[in-house]
């Protein structure tokens, strides 16, 4: 379970690079392998994924899987602390909702 909670982390930091390298993307070709902040990205995804294949290695995939959507709730953090993007109600909802439902499937897994 740990390993999978740290690929949501991780991951999480995977998707706030990619969109702060996105912004950062001229029109060539050239810009892509030199933006460090998209190929950072690109590296928090695949750590990531390597974190996630040694979780699932040693426990029930429909348990851990749905762990994988903490990653939205770190993203949602790293969206507001470090872009500056409102938290707004709807996305508390959301967020309540992401939680609420890793409860019960964590409790389904007893």
């Amino acid at each position: 379970m740990a390993w999978v909670m740290g690929a949501s982390f991780f991951g999480s930091f995977g998707a706030l690079f990619l969109k702060i390298g996105a912004g950062k993307l001229q029109r060539n070709l050239l810009s892509l392998v030199t933006n460090w902040r998209l190929l950072l990205g690109i590296a928090f995804y695949l750590f990531s994924s390597v974190l996630f294949v040694f979780g699932v290695r040693q426990g029930e995939l429909s348990v851990l899987y749905p762990m994988v959507a903490l990653g939205s709730v770190w993203t949602l953090l790293w969206s507001w602390l470090i872009l500056g993007e409102p938290l707004t109600r709807p996305k508390l909802v959301a967020l309540g909702m992401i939680l609420c439902g890793m409860a019960l499937i964590g409790m389904g897994a007893r």
